[in-house]
């Protein structure tokens, strides 16, 4: 292992604190009113837990995200929260660990129905629409340079793990079966409210949710819904219906990661009900804490209102890839405190571009190396400054200040050794950490949205006046230029 500390915000404590991976089990479950359990999971409250004091430190984390539900192209919200993920995963790994990283799609859903009603007139051709939106998700997360996790399981791949789950909570009286489905029964959980700060009392007495007459109390959810035979559903040991949306982490957690986990993330707008309902759930099957951290990045806002798509208010991820390279987009995100909302604004992209064109200027021709190879670099020097930044809570602005305040000494003094490898460093922790590729910007008829000096201008113009009159070494030397200035052109096959 090594000596970096890593310190994050927790939404559960509210406080940052000192990262320490969970290396035993040792909560007791103080109660075990349950009944016979034959499910396939195996009944954590039946097992006596001791507290072994393991002292080899273990270098495992487990990581969780909640996913996208694939009705429609991924926003700016998720590319904010995942490419947050991103740097978070890159940094468990640059400190030694070996990370399992879950991340879901909620590929069956009230809404993909829907529209699978609406384009194919048949609900049961919801596979269409989720595939066909979590292809786009996958593409626009390359785009943004984010890694694949180690885990991306699909909900409908896994309704067994989902049912067996439920029969554990039946089973210890957390929920209890009606005629429309299973609920979860939240008064049966003394500490709902906890990660949200919720008083259950007040949650009562505020509750705007649809009162039926076979649940126990409006705060009660569902975590199984029966639905018609003519629907798409699956048989359960409650009758033919579908998983509740909050069931279905808790069980993939389980299913793949095992609780409890070290982080659990997503956006802040997750914390209630669903982090708050898996909670409920996971404590109370397992009588283990779900999580040790819980990581929430803030809100992207528009007009002063949080972007969202039940709002209506926001852009996907394309609409802004039509306007800007991916690259630049990253950075964007990068430039603000993941804790922190983000007042969306094209100018605020556009006004970035000078400073990353300086960035991939000044890291031209420094050496590209793996970051793991080369940690001595770290220990001192601007390289540490901004390593520390970076694990203290990934603080992104903290680091990009140090960089830029010291950038110009370091151009001037690349050419003595000392210089030359803490250029390197610092490249690498862009590049691998921050996930920021230093390729020059792509330039091209629907990037429309970046700011092209005049010079650049004259360049363009001479390079397309060169092409037309077929003058291609003159095109290429001047596409040589252009890349030294910080962009790239991507030509368009001419019709003519």
């Amino acid at each position: 292992m090594n000596n970096f500390k890593l310190y994050l915000t927790n939404t559960l404590t509210g406080i940052t604190e000192l990262f320490k991976p969970s290396r035993h089990k040792q909560i007791s479950c103080l109660e075990d009113n349950s009944k016979e359990n034959n499910s396939s999971f195996q009944d954590k409250s039946k097992i006596k837990k001791i507290d072994l004091g393991f002292s080899v430190e273990d270098k495992k984390v487990t990581m969780y995200v909640c996913g996208i539900t694939p009705y429609d192209y991924a926003h700016l919200g998720h590319g904010r929260c995942y490419v947050t993920f991103d740097v978070l995963y890159r940094l468990f790994n640059f400190m030694g660990y070996k990370v399992e990283y879950c991340r879901n799609f909620t590929d069956i859903d009230d809404k993909i129905i829907k529209k699978a009603e609406a384009e194919f007139q048949d609900p049961n051709k919801y596979p269409l629409i989720s595939s066909k939106f979590i292809d786009a998700y996958e593409e626009d997360m390359k785009k943004l340079n984010c890694l694949s996790p180690t885990y991306e399981p699909r909900v409908t791949e896994n309704i067994p793990a989902i049912i067996s789950f439920i029969e554990i909570l039946l089973n210890k009286n957390y929920a209890y079966s009606s005629d429309s489905g299973v609920y979860y029964d939240v008064q049966a959980f003394k500490d709902y409210g906890k990660l949200s700060k919720r008083n259950l009392n007040d949650l009562k007495a505020g509750a705007r949710v649809e009162i039926r007459e076979d649940k126990k109390s409006p705060l009660d959810f569902a975590l199984w819904k029966k639905v018609s035979v003519q629907e798409p559903g699956w048989d359960s040991p409650w009758g033919y219906g579908r998983p509740g949306w909050h069931i279905e982490c808790s069980a993939l957690i389980e299913k793949y990661l095992k609780i409890p986990i070290d982080i659990h993330g997503g956006g802040m707008d997750l914390i209630f009900p669903h982090h708050e309902n898996e909670i409920a759930q996971s404590e109370a099957a397992f009588c283990e804490p779900l999580a040790q951290y819980w990581i929430h990045n803030a809100f992207i806002l528009l007009d002063k209102e949080k972007m969202s798509k039940s709002l209506g208010n926001f852009f996907t991820l394309r609409d802004v890839f039509g306007k800007f390279d991916p690259v630049l987009l990253r950075y964007y995100f990068l430039n603000h405190h993941y804790r922190s909302p983000i007042e969306f604004s094209f100018d605020d992209i556009n006004m970035l571009i000078k400073s990353y064109q300086r960035l991939v200027r000044s890291f031209t021709g420094v050496e590209s190396k793996d970051i793991r190879d080369i940690k001595d670099a770290y220990k001192s020097g601007i390289a540490q400054e901004l390593l520390d930044a970076l694990l203290s809570d990934l603080n992104v602005s903290k680091f990009w200040g140090i960089l830029f305040q010291n950038l110009k000494a370091l151009e001037l003094e690349s050419n003595l050794d000392k210089n030359k490898q803490e250029l390197i460093a610092i490249k690498s922790l862009i590049q691998n950490i921050l996930g920021i590729t230093l390729e020059p910007l792509i330039i091209c008829d629907i990037k429309n949205n970046i700011e092209i000096t005049p010079e650049i201008q004259s360049l363009i113009d001479q390079r397309d006046e060169a092409r037309r009159s077929k003058d291609w070494a003159k095109s290429d030397s001047i596409r040589d230029q252009l890349k030294k200035l910080g962009f790239v052109i991507q030509d368009k096959k001419r019709l003519d």
